[in-house]
């Protein structure tokens, strides 16, 4: 599951922002990147959620504003807001946007879920569904999972048509039954993987890009034969077992990829604004 929401300064006021990741000392490096080449720009940045970057924004002297669905895991020391993202789009954000919304729902590995609903309860199913899950027949469960497919594509759709001038948003490969609920007028994704960006890491990241350039690789790597310990090793991310943090893992945007898309996307954004 991912976060659908904004790290953003508040309207108003110059904006520097954030991009995705969650290694402090590498988000650190790329959002300073992203902070100096736009520094002389009166425009707002729109950007994923992270604590660590939100703090770098306030640092170099910006008010920060995060917006956020799931509460956050880093700490409550800074302006947050939490809300529905649908209720911010519309709030003159009008240089840039990355947004990552829940994939639960329309990526592969949820699939299987629309057929055979879970034993245990979605957490985005209502408190009613969820107390009585054990007992409901399996049409209804299954009934409820393809609702909340639907309301998952949804979110996905309203973040995509955002009056925002370049949008970003994040993604693994979806499924045929999520594609198909989305907009018509979403292009394929940019496929890409933290190991074109030096992270020696299998996760394949879909970005779905408007206004925006493809990113470009910045340190490819040779990925690993299968079957050998450095593959398993690469592997982490599909290999985590489950249990509470599993999301968390398998939704983490890594540092390499964060840093270039502060350099390229931060840079072009810079030049078209000037």
């Amino acid at each position: 599951m991912g976060e659908a929401g904004l790290a953003v300064p508040q309207p108003g006021g110059l904006g520097r922002g954030e991009l995705p990741g969650t290694g402090a000392r590498q988000m650190r490096v790329a959002a300073q990147r992203l902070a100096r080449g736009l520094a002389d720009l009166p425009q707002r940045i729109a950007a994923r959620p992270a604590a660590v970057v939100a703090q770098i924004v306030q640092e170099l002297g910006r008010p920060a504003l995060g917006q956020r669905l799931p509460p956050h895991r880093m700490g409550e020391d800074r302006p947050d807001q939490r809300c529905d993202i649908r209720e911010v789009l519309h709030l003159g954000w009008d240089l840039l946007a990355v947004m990552h919304p829940p994939c639960t729902r329309l990526c592969n590995s949820g699939v299987r879920w629309l057929h055979v609903p879970p034993t245990n309860a979605p957490t985005e199913a209502r408190p009613d569904e969820r107390t009585a899950w054990p007992d409901l027949p399996e049409d209804t469960r299954r009934a409820i999972m393809w609702r909340l497919l639907d309301e998952g594509a949804a979110l996905f759709s309203a973040c995509w048509h955002a009056p925002i001038p370049r949008v970003a948003v994040e993604n693994p490969v979806m499924h045929r039954h999520g594609r198909a609920r989305l907009p018509a007028d979403l292009p394929k994704p940019q496929i890409v993987q933290p190991w074109w960006f030096g992270e020696p890491v299998f996760k394949a990241t879909g970005l779905y890009l408007r206004g925006l350039a493809p990113l470009s690789a910045t340190d490819r790597l040779t990925p690993p034969a299968p079957g050998t310990e450095a593959h398993k090793r690469w592997s982490a991310v599909h290999r985590a077992p489950p249990g509470p943090d599993r999301w968390k893992i398998r939704s983490r945007t890594f540092e390499g990829l964060a840093a270039a898309a502060a350099d390229q996307w931060g840079e072009n954004a810079r030049k078209e604004a000037a």
